[in-house]
């Protein structure tokens, strides 16, 4: 197999022959952050980037990635937001923040909005080759934060009346970073993609380390060993239409979970069900910290799709076990 390109319909698909080949053919590089099994100039390519979930045993935990896409929506690097989803961030904090936090890049970094930008260039030249989103910084070489982008930039492209993505990472942890950065950077695509009334089209990945820690090999053969469900279920397609103020509803919602601890059936039923349903996942997140099975599954009974049951399943399960 070529160890330079790895193709498929989903995460998964693209995850597993990844990982297997890391496994067998890595190179062995002590990294900063401890030994690692390394590629270098790795492209990988997903289909369908609606298939953006890991539906396997070990993977498949969409909630620490949705909370991450809620953190960079809402133009945020505050510690307190993404600890409550990921507490290992705390290692990377500059005080109370995350300096390398992606949401003040996307939104508000130096001269602007780069995602209102890169939309409005789109919509002014569909084939402009100028749609391209910086994240790592020259700055990042020299303030030695705690916290440094691995995303390089984000580059879209409309061919064909769809919305292309490549991404350019410097880094990444094959293991435990690669499917919370697919996951939040092919919403972004999505997003994107309803911005300017477009379909979505291929996702890909371009990395110049791609890597497994060797504190990971084991969790990383469990995965390989362990099966998983239809890689053809995919998230729904995102509504038509502008998405933004959608996506306004759906902060104040997190918010409001995060912070109060829930959010009534009234507000969630002013939004669309597909951003519904995102909220109600939010919602089980919290009911997992209170162990409240009970409100697990009450938002299970109210989801408007199936494809969430079995992420909502293993969170009941681990609760009562």
């Amino acid at each position: 197999m070529d160890n330079s390109c790895f193709r498929g319909k989903t995460l998964d698909d693209v995850m597993r022959q990844l990982i297997g080949e890391l496994l067998k053919n890595g190179t062995q590089v002590t990294a900063s952050r401890g030994d690692t099994l390394e590629f270098q100039g790795i492209l990988l390519e997903i289909e369908n980037p609606r298939a953006r979930y890991s539906r396997t045993e070990t993977k498949g935990k969409p909630f620490s990635g949705l909370g991450e896409l809620c953190w960079y929506l809402a133009k945020n690097n505050n510690l307190d937001f993404i600890q409550y989803y990921l507490s290992g961030y705390k290692d990377e904090a500059d005080g109370s923040v995350i300096k390398g936090g992606y949401g003040p890049r996307l939104f508000k970094w130096k001269r602007g909005n780069q995602v209102s930008l890169i939309i409005e260039t789109l919509r002014q030249r569909p084939t402009s080759r100028q749609a391209v989103i910086q994240i790592f910084d020259a700055n990042d070489l020299i303030k030695k934060n705690k916290s440094v982008p691995c995303t390089s930039t984000l580059q879209f492209l409309v061919r064909g009346g769809k919305l292309n993505m490549i991404t350019s990472m410097r880094s990444n942890d094959a293991y435990i970073g690669l499917p919370h950065d697919v996951f939040c950077f092919t919403m972004l695509q999505e997003i994107i993609a309803r911005s300017l009334s477009i379909e979505i089209g291929s996702y890909q990945h371009f990395v110049g380390s791609m890597h497994i820690y060797e504190k990971d090999v084991e969790k990383a053969k469990k995965f390989l060993e362990e099966g998983w469900q239809t890689t053809k279920m995919a998230m729904p397609p995102m509504p038509y239409g502008d998405p933004w103020s959608s996506i306004d509803k759906l902060l104040r919602a997190e918010k409001k979970i995060r912070l109060q601890g829930n959010i009534s059936k009234k507000e969630i039923s002013q939004v669309h069900p597909y951003w519904a349903d995102i909220i109600r996942l939010l919602q089980v997140f919290r009911y997992s910290k209170e162990k409240d099975i009970d409100g697990i599954q009450n938002c299970r009974n109210l989801m408007s799709t199936e494809i969430y049951h079995s992420f909502i399943d293993k969170m009941i399960y681990s609760i009562k076990t």
